[in-house]
């Protein structure tokens, strides 16, 4: 199958007016632990301590790439548009997942799932967590999952925080709200990922991308001090880098494509890093 046209035919269906209902604690906890178990290789544990809250583990093979990936979501796609909790994918073989990118908007900052998943596909071992409502679904803020704790989307983020695997959490901004501006890149609240971040700004730049860069010079609200993955990550001096793209970079293939180059020098940077390993076991 082809797994940026699988993602993002989940995405389409996504809009202001959907769905979205709240885990509880319990929940919250079963799908972190589902991840953990499939990071582990366990993937019949996995599905086992997922069931009781609706959700499974299926393997999948990328067409264009060849590569395996476990895709961890609502067994049901009717539940998974009422309560809106989103998907996780891990990359299976070649060793344990070292790096996340993370879509904490998808849809209400237009194609930002896109550049996530091509990331994803771009570098290997890393694990693509994934919103399943429009930040502005259900009631109040409750979808806004950048900025809350009590999702399924930052459980699952806490988990791989605090398995010290480094982060890079895509946004979208409008082009008059910075203008002169490609792209934003910041490390949050930490500055663990200072050196990531000055990597990924010059990769940007070298690619003709406008490049504001928050460690040296203001970039507006566009910075993520706030986000509360962000917030985690310094906590555990985790790196952590919110990236915002402008409209007309998410919009034109062109640009997109230059975005997702410079995004995966950095994930294949983490995902090469010398360090140990666990092997991932192949799909069952």
């Amino acid at each position: 199958m082809d797994l940026r046209k699988r993602i993002t035919a989940f995405t389409g269906r996504l809009s202001a007016d959907g769905g979205y209902r709240g885990p509880g604690l319990a929940q919250r906890r079963a799908v972190a632990d589902g991840v953990r178990l499939t990071l582990d290789g366990d993937l019949a544990a996995a599905r086992e301590r997922l069931a009781p809250v609706g959700w499974t583990v299926r393997t999948l093979r990328d067409r264009a790439g060849g590569r395996e990936f476990a895709e961890l979501a609502d067994a049901d796609s009717a539940t998974a548009r009422e309560r809106g909790w989103g998907r996780v994918y891990v990359g299976l073989g070649g060793g344990r997942s070292r790096w996340s990118v993370q879509a904490p908007h998808p849809v209400a900052d237009l194609h930002s799932e896109r550049l996530a998943v091509d990331t994803l596909l771009a570098a290997p071992r890393g694990v693509l967590v994934l919103a399943g409502a429009h930040r502005d679904a259900g009631a109040g803020d409750g979808a806004d999952v950048a900025h809350r704790e009590d999702t399924v989307f930052d459980a699952v983020c806490d988990l791989l925080a605090g398995q010290g695997m480094p982060a890079i959490q895509v946004h979208g901004f409008a082009d008059d709200s910075l203008p002169g501006e490609d792209v934003v890149v910041s490390t949050g609240r930490g500055d663990a990922a200072r050196q990531p971040a000055e990597r990924l700004a010059d990769a940007l730049d070298l690619r003709g991308l406008a490049v504001c860069r928050a460690d040296r010079e203001d970039c507006g609200d566009l910075e993520g001090r706030r986000n509360v993955q962000g917030v985690r990550a310094d906590t555990l001096h985790v790196p952590f880098l919110h990236v915002e793209f402008n409209r007309s970079v998410r919009g034109d293939d062109e640009s997109a494509e230059d975005a997702v180059g410079a995004l995966g020098e950095v994930a294949r940077s983490w995902s090469e890093a010398p360090g140990a390993d666990a092997s991932v076991a192949p799909p069952s």
